[in-house]
């Protein structure tokens, strides 16, 4: 080891030395300025310390480094493009760690053409496994705002959603097979990405969605889909949340289920982003009362057949449910996208969402998923409980998913600090409850949403989740703090 190389610890030397001569010493990060972006998160709301930042090529490696901290006790927290929004990638300032950064782990293995599939590993970017795929005229559909600096690992370990879930499915629904290191250094290759595979435990999914508690998923293989031939994106107001979900099953059954985004936009959080992105208008001139952000897409030639007025066939079957939601009074007014750069216009207004809301003052975001049939009584019940605690509401949603992302507002930072959140959370968390719905709905647990988890997930639920916990990880390196609360 070169003098260059100074571990944080005496207590550490060893295990350093070892890291470095499995990924090489410019791979093993102990400097605290070369570590500060890997142990803050990206709301800044949680921080924590680790032995080393550690930056494997290849599976064959991170089998070695997990070995080796399980050897030394040392705990692992992987990590992939660190954008998660619960603080599941962020290691503890209590528990001796390292980071397991898989943002080198950044190769496009394989792609099947015939059976439609590509095997990408664990730090590629999902913007660019979209342009690898979109190249090979095929579509990757997982979509959010994040998608520029995201990893396909991190998108699996949380099991992320985003807007075209309606459609496609979260990221469960995408995988194929998994290839990950489990607790003892084993390799699991499940890369087979077949369709049919009834031969036990699916240890895939258990993988998936378990934020590194059970294991380091280092490849997965992923279904294609066709490529839209043609999209339709509007902007709705309609008169309520009901009607804007009656809507939704209006319109997936005129199309075909082709409706791949049904975003809940309502007024203030127009207002919101108006203020905060001045360049940024809403597309309709009156005032919006439930607003919604659609878009549908179709790959069959038909519907991209255009008529002589230059209108595809899918444009004119979505113009025809949007005129008789008019007539019948449920839809006040719309604006359709007619270029390219309308609808990213559109988009960039939904993707402004979040940065306005944190622009506008303090904030608590809640990441709910409610029945569509309770998501209109939710809103109003809580509306009327947070205005009478003081706080005002900014609201958007993946409405076609029943995805809420509820935040409670106070343009007054120093008012805020006064006003009862912990009375606020309470009366949600018994409202969601009442409702049938979730209090995580894609953005995690992470070690924000543990004493949420404690407090409402099922006792038998948490209990086998333990045992699981237990049975993979006897030791306890995976992540731990994270995802599982401890029993009490």
């Amino acid at each position: 080891m070169s003098e260059a190389v100074r571990p944080l610890k005496d207590a550490s030397a060893a295990l350093i030395d070892e890291l470095c001569a499995i990924v090489g010493e410019k791979h093993v990060l102990i400097d605290a300025a070369d570590m500060a972006g890997y142990l803050i998160d990206w709301t800044r709301q949680f921080s924590g310390d680790a032995i080393a930042v550690v930056r494997p090529s290849r599976t064959d490696e991170v089998s070695r480094i997990v070995k080796l901290c399980g050897s030394a006790g040392v705990c692992i927290v992987p990590q992939g493009g660190n954008t998660g929004l619960a603080g599941g990638g962020i290691p503890s300032s209590v528990t001796p760690s390292i980071v397991l950064s898989l943002s080198r782990m950044n190769t496009i293995r394989h792609f099947d053409e015939a059976g439609r599939t590509v095997v990408a590993e664990a730090g590629v970017v999902l913007e660019a496994l979209q342009a690898y795929v979109d190249e090979r005229e095929l579509f990757f559909p997982l979509m959010f705002g994040a998608k520029g600096s995201c990893s396909i690992g991190g998108t699996l370990a949380t099991n992320a959603g985003g807007s075209n879930v309606v459609r496609y499915g979260n990221t469960r629904e995408l995988c194929l097979g998994l290839e990950a290191v489990l607790p003892d250094g084993s390799v699991f290759n499940g890369l087979t990405g077949l369709r049919k595979d009834n031969t036990g435990y699916d240890l895939k999914d258990l993988l998936i969605g378990s934020e590194g508690t059970l294991g380091i998923i280092t490849a997965a293989v992923f279904r294609l889909f066709p490529k839209p031939l043609t999209r339709v994106t509007a902007f709705l107001s309609m008169t309520s949340v009901d009607a804007a979900v009656q809507a939704l099953n209006r319109i997936q059954d005129r199309t075909g289920q082709s409706v791949e985004a049904f975003e809940y936009v309502p007024a203030p959080v127009l207002g919101a982003v108006e203020k905060a992105f001045p360049e940024l208008r809403s597309p309709l001139e009156g005032p919006v009362e439930t607003g919604v952000l659609l878009e549908v897409g179709s790959s069959r030639v038909s519907d991209a057949k255009a008529d002589d007025t230059g209108s595809t066939h899918l444009a004119t079957e979505l113009l025809l449910v949007l005129e008789e939601m008019m007539e019948s009074g449920d839809l006040l007014d719309a604006a359709i996208a007619t270029s390219e750069q309308q609808r990213s216009d559109l988009w960039r207004m939904r993707e402004s969402v979040l940065e306005a809301i944190l622009e506008y003052g303090a904030s608590y975001h809640f990441d709910i998923s409610l029945p569509l049939a309770n998501i209109s009584w939710f809103l109003q019940e809580m509306d009327e409980m947070a205005a009478a605690l003081g706080f005002e509401t900014l609201t958007i949603g993946h409405l076609g998913d029943g995805n809420l992302h509820y935040a409670l507002v106070c343009s007054d930072r120093e008012r805020w600090q006064t006003l009862p959140l912990g009375r606020a959370k309470e009366k949600a968390f018994e409202l969601l409850r009442r409702l049938n719905g979730s209090f995580s709905a894609e953005h995690g647990i992470g070690q924000s949403k543990l004493d949420v988890m404690r407090a409402l997930k099922e006792p038998a639920q948490l209990d086998a989740m333990r045992a699981i916990k237990r049975a993979l990880d006897p030791e306890g390196i995976m992540n731990p703090g994270r995802l599982v609360p401890l029993a009490e």
